[in-house]
């Protein structure tokens, strides 16, 4: 009986959770353009709804970020741990 490590390759297909950001970023401009402000509406609802939309996508950008910091680490331990 062999004891050896066994590892699996993960594929490098498509990057689905940058897909899944990319389509929360289209998401929150249609919902910004539902939500704009019409004639007469209180000054501070334009300024509110650019800086929720520009905190949405900002934080959106970061936990990709995080993701593919995430991701180059693993790449990296994987790296190691062949001997490479």
């Amino acid at each position: 009986m062999r004891h050896g490590a066994v590892t699996i390759r993960a594929g490098t297909g498509i990057d689905w959770k940058g897909v899944g950001y990319l389509i929360s970023i289209v998401s929150v401009f249609f919902l910004g353009a539902i939500a704009w402000p019409k004639p007469g509406a209180p000054w501070w609802h334009l300024p509110a709804l650019i800086f929720g939309m520009a905190a949405s996508i900002v934080g959106m950008a970061c936990r990709y970020k995080a993701h593919l910091d995430e991701q180059r680490e693993i790449r990296k331990a994987q790296a190691e741990a062949s001997g490479r």
